[in-house]
């Protein structure tokens, strides 16, 4: 299972290596493409856990003025 994040910027924000610093931390990773970042999750990742992770990643952005849009899907 993987989470990808889209982050959308705002000139009065932070910065994005800020932005990018703090995603880390949770153990995102940048990549090209559609999305922003991935994360991807263990085999046996229960919905509770993404929603929680869900809940982190609102925590470690707040403040930061930036919107952010999740999605996790099975398998690719």
């Amino acid at each position: 299972m993987k989470s990808y994040l889209i982050v959308w910027f705002n000139s009065e924000g932070s910065r994005p290596s800020e932005v990018n610093r703090r995603l880390m931390s949770l153990g995102f990773k940048p990549i090209q493409g559609s999305y922003d970042y991935v994360y991807e999750w263990d085999s046996n990742t229960e919905l509770e856990e993404i929603l929680n992770f869900g809940d982190r990643i609102q925590v470690t952005l707040k403040g930061l003025n930036v919107m952010f849009k999740i999605e996790t899907v099975d398998g690719n």
